[in-house]
This record gives structure tokens, C-alpha cells and sequence, in this order.
């Protein structure tokens, strides 16, 4: 099985080749195809992935070779003849991320990656480039699965869903992890629970844990020394939880809490896109002067990302603990997903998929973040129940933005892109919506349309 990986050179591939490492069941991915623009990131993650393999095969127990890696900046010899392919794309680079958060910042609103108007910039950049890809998979590899986790993910797996259908689910690790730490809150085995969870991407509600036919989640609910234990009660605060219901996914803080995020991300010397990219700047610098401690460097610089994650939203003396950062995993995700296309074994997930009609008031072809049956024919969304009026006025607005900025995206019209922006509800003005699309150069970006 041969598996290509979009955005090849970027500092995250190696979690998904350590986790192919770790799979010794059959059939499984033999060869893996690096793409990327950089050559010279590309260079630095292939020295990263050699040195993973020389380290597991001297700890192998298991007679399997290491997944044979091969690396191109060509986007046709990369796809051509795949069966998976794994869209991890950042159009841009971290540079646009950092100007997607500054222009934000400088005028009063949210400036975040994936939430609120930078995710729409991200979004405005990513969605011409995602079409070719999924043009061009149509082309040479008609019966590849694409697995996107290219942000924001729920906007790019619908526009991607217009060439390739059901053959393209959208990832998260947000809500898995979310649903395993509150099993593990109630001391409960994740595998034996079943989460009742709606939502789009970055945006939704854990509602339910089922756990030998109980909903044990409302136990947890009732109890703000358990819900203190775990990364989302600790963000949200047990009253909050309690009243809504529900456990939110950590990105909602940026709705229900947004200006404390916003003074929280204005007060920090630099946002996180500034971070990362001065981190990452580094760490491949580092790699080309000591190629030899490619793979060393990389898990390094890799604890230090993991334990800064949403820092900005954490009080200054609360670090985040072990288990938060161990339950996420979005490899883990798109393993399983492979693993469950291959071999023909059922497995429930919660992925990036069709509306159709699993979320009632949303539209057909949306894409919505729910529980999904996964097996050699893909996934398909399992029945769930209709999602509380709060819930679905909030999905039902932002669905509409991300629709229309796809819209705007591909029609290249600055009036659609000018309209999203206003209607996002972490915009609290026309006027500062038009000031955005000057700020983001929406205009240039669509050649002057």
C-alpha cells in the first residue's frame, strides 16, 4: 500500500511515520511519498524518517521493514498510482499564518489560525490549491481515500468533497481526545466508551459517553473536582460545563470566552503563529548544520510544542500535564481510518463527513464533525440526536461563512469574502469585516478581482 503525504517537508510528518512504524498488521503502507514545495524541508524530514526507521529497526521485534520513503516536489509523480493520500498542506507557509493573527489582532478581533477571521483568511488562501489537488487525484489515482487534516479542515474537506465525493474525510484529533479524557476522568477504558459528539470542525459538543449501555458523562458533569482533572473543565470552568450541558471542544473558548482570549493573545509577547515560526525556522536550520541529530533535534523541539499548546488561553502558572498532550494524536486518527479501509475491520471514529441528513437544520452537503461507521467502504455518519437550538444557531452561522468563503474562493469574487467575514459571529462589525479584507489583500490575493 503506498501512502503520499501533502506538505511532506512539515514538522508533523513524523508522527505519522511513527505511527506506520508501529503498525505490524497486513495489509499495511510499504512506501510513502513526500511532497512538498521546500526541497530543503523535505530534505530535513527525510533525514528525520531514516533515522526513526535505523532506531525501530534495531528495537524491532516484528519482522517488517520500515515503510520505504520516497520524496518529490512534483505533485503528479506523487500521486500517481496512490491508495491514501494525506493532506497536511499550509498554503502560505507559517509566515501567512502570522499575518492572518496580526491583521486580525491590530483591529480588535480574534487573530487565530483556524477560528474567527484568520481561519477565514487560511481558508481563502487554501481552497484554490486544495481543488488542484483534488482535480489532480481524480486524474492519476481515481481510487485513492484522501484523509485531509489541512486547515481549517471542515471548509477544505467540503470543497474538496465537490471532485472526490465520499472518498475525502476531514480529521481532528480535538474531539477523540476530548471523549478519551473524560473516560479517563471517570476511570473508565476510552475503548469501552461510546461518545455522543456534533459539531463541525473545531466547533462542537461532547453530549453523551456511553459506557455498557449508560450515559455515565452526566456523572462527570455533576462532579467540578473530576471536571478540574481534565484540560476542558480546567479551560471552561466547572459551572460553565455544568450549564451548558455538555462537554465543549477547547476551541469553543474562543466563542464563549472571546475577549478574555482576545486580551489574553494581545498580552503575550507573540502569537503562536510567531512562535511556531521562529521555532520551526530553527529547527530546520538545525537539522541542515547537524543532520546526523535530525531526528534527536525533532523530538526536542517537538515536547516543546506539545507543552505550549493553546498556552495563551491557560493561566500562566498551569502547564499542560501529560495526559492532555498524550490524548490527542492525530496520526493515531488517520492510522485507524487506513487501518479500517484496508483490512475490512468496522471501527466508529469521529470524522469530517457529509451532512446528509445526520444533522437536522444543516445543509446536505455540509460538512459536519459526528461519529462515523468506518470500514472498507469508507465512512459513513451514524443517526444522531438533533443538537440543542444554542448548538445549532452556532453551527448553522458558521456553516454559512465557511460556505460562502468557499464560494468566494472559487469564484475569486472579494464581495462573497467581504460578506463572510461580516456574518462570522467573532466579527462584531461590517466596517471592521471591509477593514479585514484590505488588511488580508483579499483583492491581490484574487488578482485584482
Amino acid at each position: 500500500m503506498r501512502l503520499t503525504i501533502l506538505g511532506g517537508g512539515g514538522f508533523r510528518v513524523p508522527l505519522v511515520y511513527g505511527a506506520l512504524l508501529r503498525d505490524h498488521d497486513e495489509p499495511r503502507v510499504d512506501e510513502v511519498v513526500l511532497y512538498d514545495v521546500d526541497a530543503g524541508r523535505l530534505s530535513a524530514v527525510e533525514r528525520v524518517l531514516e533515522q526513526m526507521a535505523r532506531q525501530a529497526t534495531r528495537q524491532a521485534t516484528g519482522a517488517h521493514d520500515a515503510p520505504l520513503v520516497v520524496a518529490t516536489t512534483d505533485l503528479e509523480e506523487a500521486l500517481g498510482g496512490t491508495d491514501f493520500v494525506f493532506s497536511a498542506i499550509r498554503v502560505g507557509g507559517l509566515e501567512g499564518r502570522t499575518r492572518d493573527e496580526h491583521v486580525a489582532l491590530d483591529l480588535g478581533v480574534l487573530g487565530q489560525e483556524t477560528t474567527g477571521p484568520g481561519g477565514l483568511a487560511y481558508g481563502l488562501r487554501t481552497v484554490p490549491e486544495a481543488m488542484r489537488i483534488a482535480d489532480t487525484v481524480v486524474r492519476v489515482a481515481p481510487r485513492a481515500w484522501v484523509i485531509n487534516f489541512t486547515n481549517p479542515a471542515g471548509m477544505v474537506t467540503e470543497a474538496m468533497q465537490a471532485v472526490l465525493g465520499d472518498r475525502v474525510v476531514g480529521i481532528c484529533d480535538s474531539p477523540i481526545a476530548l471523549a478519551r479524557r473524560a473516560a479517563t476522568a471517570l476511570g473508565l477504558d476510552p475503548a469501552r466508551t461510546r461518545a455522543d459528539y456534533v459539531g463541525l470542525n473545531h466547533l462542537g459538543w461532547l453530549r453523551g459517553l456511553v459506557h455498557d449501555g449508560e450515559d455515565v458523562l452526566p456523572r462527570l458533569l455533576a462532579d467540578p473536582s473530576a471536571l478540574r482533572g481534565i484540560e476542558e473543565g480546567r479551560l471552561f470552568g466547572p459551572d460553565w460545563v455544568q450549564a451548558l450541558g455538555a462537554l465543549p471542544n477547547e476551541y469553543l473558548y474562543y466563542y464563549y470566552y472571546a475577549r478574555d482570549a482576545l486580551a489574553s493573545i494581545r498580552a503575550e509577547p507573540a502569537t503562536r503563529g510567531d512562535y511556531l515560526l521562529q521555532q520551526q525556522r530553527a529547527f530546520y536550520d538545525a537539522v541542515a548544520a547537524r543532520p546526523a541529530r535530525a531526528y534527536e533535534e525533532w523530538q526536542r523541539v517537538r515536547a516543546e510544542r506539545d507543552a505550549t499548546y493553546m498556552a495563551e488561553v491557560r493561566s500562566e502558572d498551569e502547564a499542560r500535564d501529560e495526559a492532555d498532550v498524550a490524548g490527542g494524536g492525530y496520526e493515531g486518527v488517520a492510522l485507524a481510518f487506513m487501518a479500517a479501509v484496508m483490512r475490512g475491520t468496522a471501527t466508529t471514529m469521529i470524522l469530517n463527513v457529509r451532512n446528509g441528513t445526520t444533522v437536522a437544520g444543516l445543509p446536505r452537503d455540509a460538512v459536519v464533525e459526528v461519529p462515523c461507521l468506518v470500514d472498507a467502504a469508507g465512512a459513513r455518519a451514524l443517526s444522531t440526536t438533533p443538537p440543542d437550538p444554542h448548538q445549532l444557531g452556532l453551527m448553522s452561522q458558521v456553516k454559512a461563512v465557511e460556505q460562502l468563503t468557499i464560494a468566494a474562493a472559487r469564484s475569486r469574487d472579494v464581495g462573497l469574502a467581504t460578506t463572510a467575514f461580516a456574518l462570522h459571529p467573532l466579527v462584531d462589525s461590517v466596517s471592521v469585516a471591509r477593514e479585514l479584507v484590505r488588511g488580508y489583500r483579499i483583492a491581490d490575493l484574487f488578482g485584482g478581482a
